[in-house]
């Protein structure tokens, strides 16, 4: 339970009755990219990569935006922000590249420690858009996902810089088991799908103990915890998987749902502004902030999303398509409506309109079940 959050005080001390569980709390992240990996292959399927890229920036843009701006908000009134060290630049000045989502690319430092694994998904959407590209279809996504599995497994044995980077094997596993998942859902129980959730539940857990850092681990503790609940994590998938948890159907899982991407975002942010300004402090004592923090934050979550992510999003979706479709006009401005002739007047002599043949009228395909086939010629975005 070491945090930025209590800066210059170590939670396991403040805390000794919560920190056994929630020292392991980082392994949310894990949950999280299970999770997109199955919605992010969700999302992406009949859908060409420009549309994919759409649907992207705007759910995770303007929420990150006004987080962004928010703790240098914070940082300028109450001074809070992630303590990374003396040496460490002002954060204004990593404002800017921070927008962009880019910093890590860049070697900047994020302005909050979750935003990591915003580069990470980042990653995993380049790659599903190269497969949407493609067309996504059932066995293109197996060919992908095992072959990914493979690659990131060369990758770490040769030490390769760039395809570490670019396929992430000590996280992809998660998003290829989260794939693997989705595919089930869709498709039901394979044989094949089975033994690459089954590897990738056995690399998950091998990274898990082997790889972890020295702010998780907790020797002679984590060497249990983390693979038993890794292995929850990808038992609860298949439940889902298999809709054998259909019966957990509460409309306020729909509100919860909305509100755990700005909940993420702010939740250390906020409660670092609040430790900073109120604690110590004669009434709020360890144990009365938190439910101060728990309730600041989820209400700053809320507003986000009711006052930042809405609007936004309903004003960013419908412009991002219309560029999008002059991008693929290449460029052409949008074909202006032919008029329609007021009724009871007469066409022009030697204009008389004739109906269309059958054989001219198009008709729109039918609908794969397998997604977009990504024949030749087709529009790349």
């Amino acid at each position: 339970m070491r945090s930025t959050v209590w800066a210059g005080r170590d939670a396991q001390k403040i805390f000794p009755e919560l920190a056994p569980v929630a020292h392991f709390g980082y392994l949310g992240v894990e949950l999280f990219f299970l999770i997109s990996g199955f919605v992010i292959l969700m999302s992406a399927w009949g859908r060409r990569p420009g549309d994919f890229a759409v649907s992207r920036v705007v759910r995770i843009y303007p929420a990150y935006w006004f987080s962004v701006l928010l703790g240098l908000v914070l940082f300028l009134t109450t001074g809070a922000a992630v303590p990374y060290g003396p040496d460490d630049p002002d954060p204004v000045g990593r404002v800017l590249p921070n927008l962009t989502m880019l910093q890590e690319g860049i070697g900047v430092k994020p302005l909050e420690v979750v935003y990591w694994t915003l580069w990470v998904e980042l990653h995993f959407y380049v790659l599903v858009a190269l497969l949407a590209w493609r067309g996504i279809t059932y066995n293109r996504c197996v060919t992908f996902m095992v072959s990914w599995l493979l690659l990131g497994a060369y990758a770490h044995e040769a030490g390769n810089a760039f395809l570490e980077k670019a396929l992430f094997p000590t996280m992809a596993p998660y998003f290829i088991g989260g794939m693997a998942f989705y595919l089930i859902h869709r498709y039901g129980p394979n044989l094949v799908l089975g033994l690459v959730i089954g590897a990738c539940w056995a690399l998950g857990v091998h990274y898990g103990v082997q790889g972890i850092s020295g702010l998780n681990a907790w020797p002679g503790v984590h060497e249990w915890v983390v693979p038993t609940v890794v292995t929850a994590l990808y038992l609860i998938m298949a439940l889902v998987a298999t809709r054998r948890l259909a019966w957990l159907s509460w409309r306020g899982f729909t509100i919860l749902g909305a509100l755990t991407y700005p909940l993420y975002l702010l939740h250390e942010m906020v409660a670092r502004a609040i430790v900073k300004q109120f604690f110590p402090h004669p009434i709020l004592d360890r144990l009365t902030i938190l439910p101060v923090i728990t309730v600041a934050v989820l209400l700053a979550a809320y507003l986000v999303h009711r006052l930042v992510e809405v609007p936004l999003q309903a004003l960013m979706r419908p412009r991002l398509k219309a560029a999008l479709a002059q991008i693929r006009r290449d460029g052409a401005p949008a074909s202006a409506p032919a008029a329609a002739p007021r009724a009871g007047s007469a066409a022009p002599a030697g204009h008389q309109a004739a109906a269309p043949a059958p054989s001219a009228v198009r008709r729109p395909a039918p609908e794969r079940a397998e997604g977009l086939e990504g024949t030749p010629g087709a529009t790349v975005l």
